[in-house]
C-alpha cells in the first residue's frame, strides 16, 4: 500500500511548486531586462527616420503616401535623413528609391528647383552637347563618351569626357516641361543645331573641359 501524503505535506508541495514557477518567471523577466538594457547601450537610443514606403522612380515627385516613418538607432541614421514626412514630400527624386530605403537630402532635389535642375544630383551640372546622332540612337540614362572634332589646321578628334550619363535627349524641337524654358535656353546657348542635343550630367571639372572644347571649335 502506497504512502499517503498528509494535507500539510500536499500544501507544502503545492506552495513549493508555485514559488519555483514564480522564481523562474522573475529570473526570466530580469534577464530580459538585462538584455534590453545591453542592446540599448550598444545601439543607443532610437529616433524617427523617413523611408520609402514603396518603390519610387527617379524624376518622380515624391508624395506623402509614398513615405512612412520608422525608428532606427541614432547611430544608424544616414547623414541628411529626415524625421518628418513633410520635409521630403513634394520634392523630386534624384535617384530611384527601393521600399524601406532611408530618404536623404542627396536623394532629393532642392526645394522649388526648376524642371531641369530638379533632376540634377547635388554636385553635378547639366550640360547641353549638340550631336549629329539620329533621333532614337541614345536614350536618357545611357552613359556616353563625348568626342569633339577640331577644325583648326589639320582636323582631328579627341575624347573630352568619358562615361557621362545622359539626363535628357532633345530633338530639333525641345520638349516642354510645363514650368520654364531653361532647357531651351541652355540648348540655344550651346549652339545646338544638330539632329539631337544631349543634356548630360557632368562634374564641375568636366563642365569646364566641355566648355573649353566648345570654344576651341
Amino acid at each position: 500500500m502506497g504512502r499517503r501524503w498528509s494535507r500539510s505535506s500536499r500544501r507544502y508541495l503545492i506552495a513549493s511548486g508555485v514559488l519555483s514557477l514564480l522564481t523562474a518567471l522573475l529570473v526570466r523577466s530580469y534577464l530580459s531586462r538585462l538584455a534590453e538594457a545591453a542592446e540599448q547601450e550598444v545601439l543607443g537610443r532610437a529616433a524617427p527616420v523617413v523611408v520609402a514606403g514603396e518603390g519610387i522612380e527617379r524624376g518622380e515627385v515624391v508624395g506623402e503616401s509614398q513615405l512612412r516613418v520608422q525608428t532606427l538607432p541614432v547611430e544608424f541614421r544616414p547623414p541628411g535623413s529626415f524625421d518628418r514626412i513633410s520635409q521630403a514630400a513634394g520634392r523630386v527624386a534624384l535617384a530611384g528609391l527601393a521600399p524601406g530605403e532611408v530618404v536623404t537630402q542627396t536623394r532629393l532635389a532642392r526645394v522649388r528647383a526648376g524642371p531641369v535642375a530638379s533632376l540634377v544630383p547635388q554636385g553635378l551640372r547639366a550640360f547641353a552637347v549638340p550631336t549629329s546622332l539620329p533621333p532614337g540612337a541614345v536614350a536618357a540614362g545611357d552613359h556616353v563618351d563625348v568626342l569633339a572634332t577640331f577644325g583648326s589646321g589639320q582636323p582631328y578628334t579627341e575624347t573630352v569626357v568619358r562615361d557621362v550619363e545622359v539626363l535628357l535627349v532633345m530633338g530639333e524641337t525641345p520638349p516642354s516641361f510645363g514650368g520654364g524654358t531653361e532647357l531651351q535656353l541652355d540648348a540655344a546657348a550651346s549652339g545646338a543645331g544638330g539632329a539631337v542635343t544631349l543634356i548630360v550630367l557632368v562634374s564641375p571639372d568636366q563642365q569646364e573641359e566641355l566648355a573649353f572644347a566648345r570654344r576651341l571649335r
